[in-house]
């Protein structure tokens, strides 16, 4: 048997050889054929477009023709040329309304490459339009700008090819779409013109989207594509529209101590606002970038680099930044005064801070609301009810008022120390200056009376805030209930628990507390057990 299958297997593989070979002749040859066969319908195609056959003959002629997008696409690319972009147009139209045939991405993209070639860019955003509505409900499908980058260098085209899809993308309002198309562009390695970031800007701060607005800003600037006059514009624009250019050009004057430029005030604005998300590198790094490019003064940006340390949390590092700058001819200024002053408040050094303050008067820098602001705070902090006083006199006297918020901490300290009569005398003259409390106001001063048990200064200043329509809490109804119940006004406390219930209040178990002991005290034991189990019932 052996033997029989040494002397049969050269013949058994001879075999197998042929037959393997016949195998791959009868499958090349199919192949080869549809290849020629290809080859012959693209140029037929080709020679009768040259030729400028009327559409109508092209149909009758490839009548029986399957298009597939290979086809279409060695077609397209034959007439790449700008002469022959209006023949490949004709083409891509003719193609797209024959029977079973559906443009893929890949055709589009080769098709508007070769007609932002030839500068027809009405036909060219007209194909994108066309493409990006079609695919409108994926808002992240990436085929047209995948199909775009794959064509974009055997067509030989431009990156304005790109610029126009992102342009395209602002016209019809796909907003978030052109700004991940953006970022999907800059990892392949293309950058937006001016033009195109003002665009998309535009558009942007149109939709009152101001935060996309300043990030489109900020990555335009990083890419090191700089603004003209009518990005300036529009960011003015947006400042306007968020209340903010005011604040920006009141913090630009302090450091700087004049007017500065519409420009100066928005390549600030975008720093402060990197800075005050606490994004401290990204913001030294663009800053350092505008100073390079003279887009924002040496004071300007020492300032910010001053308020970036300060952001980090560490006053030894920027004490050390200042004194570096201070050796370079930076002067101080109120902007960096007021940072200092609040470092040192915030560290609970109170007295620093007043000293930092005289040496900036003395210096005839001028402290600004901010400025005082943190002064009262660091000294509520630190319990100094009277510097607190002292302060917010001072702050009347150049022509400020205190924040709601700050006010609010400082009389809150004011009445814990049991002055609630200077609190509320100080809070008297703030309203005639123009001052705008909140419900916290009244609550705090309606809190240090319950403590000296004045029931008719709780009324006053509960009436009070009905006529400035502020919506008083809990806290204020426990303050009136429980200090009319001390005073055994059994009548008045129940009405004003039922203004409780009404306004959708919960009573709290203090406002319980103080009317079951009052019946309990007039001898009530039935009223004050129904009150017990409301008060159990609601938990």
């Amino acid at each position: 048997m052996a033997l029989l299958r040494q002397k049969l297997s050269p013949i058994v593989l001879s075999s197998k050889i042929s037959l393997c070979l016949s195998m791959r002749n009868l499958i090349s040859i199919p192949v080869a054929d549809k290849l020629i066969n290809d080859d012959a319908t693209v140029n037929s195609i080709c020679d009768s477009l040259t030729r400028r056959q009327s559409w109508d003959t092209l149909s009758r002629k490839f009548q029986f023709l399957e298009l597939n997008d290979f086809l279409v696409q060695k077609v397209l690319l034959k007439f790449q040329q700008p002469v022959d972009a209006k023949r490949a147009l004709g083409f891509f139209h003719w193609s797209a309304k024959r029977k079973n045939f559906n443009h893929g991405p890949q055709s589009f993209g080769i098709m508007i490459h070769i007609l932002v070639k030839a500068r027809l860019v009405l036909d060219a955003r007209a194909l994108l339009e066309s493409i990006l509505k079609k695919n409108e409900g994926n808002s992240f499908d990436y085929s047209v700008v995948d199909s775009l980058m794959d064509s974009y260098e055997v067509t030989g085209s431009s990156p304005f090819v790109f610029d126009l899809l992102v342009q395209t993308c602002a016209k019809l309002r796909l907003i978030d779409f052109a700004l991940c198309v953006c970022s999907h562009l800059e990892e392949r390695g293309f950058s937006l013109s001016l033009i195109s970031f003002n665009t998309l800007i535009h558009v942007v701060e149109k939709s009152d989207e101001n935060l996309k607005v300043w990030k489109i800003y900020e990555q335009m600037i990083r890419k090191r594509v700089y603004p003209n006059a009518i990005t300036v514009r529009i960011m003015i624009n947006s400042l306007c529209k968020e209340g903010k250019l005011q604040e920006t050009s009141d913090m630009l004057n302090r450091i700087h101590g004049s007017r500065c430029s519409a420009s100066l005030i928005v390549n600030a604005c975008l720093i402060y606002r990197i800075l005050e998300e606490g994004r401290v590198e990204d913001g030294i790094t663009l800053l350092k970038r505008m100073l390079q490019k003279n887009m924002v003064l040496d004071d300007i940006a020492y300032s910010l680099i001053v308020y970036a340390k300060v952001k980090t949390g560490s006053i030894t590092s920027t004490w050390e930044v200042f004194e570096e700058m201070s050796e370079r001819g930076f002067q101080a200024n109120s902007f960096i005064y007021t940072l200092f002053i609040g470092v040192h408040c915030r560290g609970g050094k109170v007295e620093e801070a007043h000293c930092l303050m005289q040496e900036m008067e003395n210096m005839g820098l001028k402290p600004y609301p901010e400025t005082f602001n943190l002064l009262i705070e660091g000294c509520a902090i630190s319990g100094h009810s009277e510097e607190i006083l002292s302060m917010c006199e001072k702050m009347l006297e150049r022509g400020f008022l205190p924040s709601c918020s700050v006010f609010n901490v400082a009389i809150d300290k004011i009445c814990e120390k049991g002055d609630v009569k200077k609190a509320n005398a100080l809070l008297t003259i703030l309203l005639d200056k123009g001052f705008l409390p909140d419900e916290t106001t009244y609550t705090n001063l309606i809190i240090g009376y319950r403590k000296s048990g004045e029931i008719q200064e709780i009324l006053k200043l509960y009436y009070e805030m009905g006529a400035r329509l502020l919506s008083p809490g809990v806290s204020v109804f426990f303050a009136l209930i429980g200090s009319l119940c001390q005073s055994g006004r059994l009548e008045e406390a129940e009405k004003y628990l039922k203004i409780v219930k009404d306004s959708s209040l919960t009573p709290c178990l203090s406002i319980y507390q103080a009317l079951i002991l009052l019946y309990l005290k007039k001898g009530n034991r039935a009223k004050a057990l129904e009150l017990y189990n409301e008060m159990m019932f609601d938990g």
